[in-house]
């Protein structure tokens, strides 16, 4: 899935500059890559969110440049978190016949079995690193953990054949596991309180006698 995102050059590379741009609701970005110089353009704010949402972090977005349209993906981005808002992007032109890496987000689904024993789900890898073409590139990689009891984990070579993807790890690395609950201990008495208790013990029974 693709999804048409509109961009113009820009030369405005002061303060000032990019002040008047993101006023104006657009956002400085760089596109580079496959067949692509080095270019400095601005997007607007909203429709980028759109398409973000509409193809995915990973998905392949058209960018139009002046009339021309290259496949990229938005390779990175820098928020501000106060915000709450995109403030730079990075896109990267892609050949769609090649295959690239990327970090993909890991999804666990399902209620783990062990959970209903006390059991508490651990993540390990909250991403995944993989190598793929750029449209078999997944918006995330869903784990079920379902069948997890206490004890249990889930690791890269039991999901490994579930995507027509490389998963750039190995097989033995966890993804999710279920710990056994906690318990808390109840603190052991010092030498010194257990001495202290047998004292006032003594004393209360020799004021009895007299």
């Amino acid at each position: 899935m693709s999804s048409v995102l509109k961009a113009t050059k820009r030369d405005g590379f002061k303060k000032s500059d990019l002040t008047e741009l993101r006023t104006a609701g657009k956002l400085p970005a760089v596109v580079y890559g496959y067949k692509v110089e080095n270019t400095s353009i601005s997007v607007d704010e909203i429709d980028l969110v759109k398409t973000i949402r509409e193809v995915g972090r990973n998905g392949i977005i058209e960018l139009e440049i002046e009339g021309k349209k290259q496949n990229v993906v938005l390779s990175d981005y820098q928020s501000d978190f106060l915000k709450d808002e995109i403030i730079h992007a990075d896109f990267l032109a892609v050949n769609m016949s090649s295959e690239l890496d990327v970090d993909v987000t890991v999804n666990l689904t399902g209620e783990a079995a062990g959970t209903k024993e006390g059991g508490v789900v651990q993540t390990t890898l909250h991403e995944l690193s993989i190598t793929a073409k750029p449209k078999d590139i997944p918006e995330s990689i869903e784990v079920d953990i379902s069948n997890l009891e206490i004890g249990d984990a889930i690791s890269v070579g039991d999901i490994r054949d579930s995507y027509k993807v490389t998963i750039n790890h190995e097989d033995d690395e966890a993804i999710a596991s279920v710990l056994a609950p906690r318990v808390e201990e109840e603190p052991e008495e010092s030498d010194e309180e257990t001495e202290s208790e047998e004292q006032a013990d003594e004393q209360q029974e020799g004021q009895a006698v007299e």
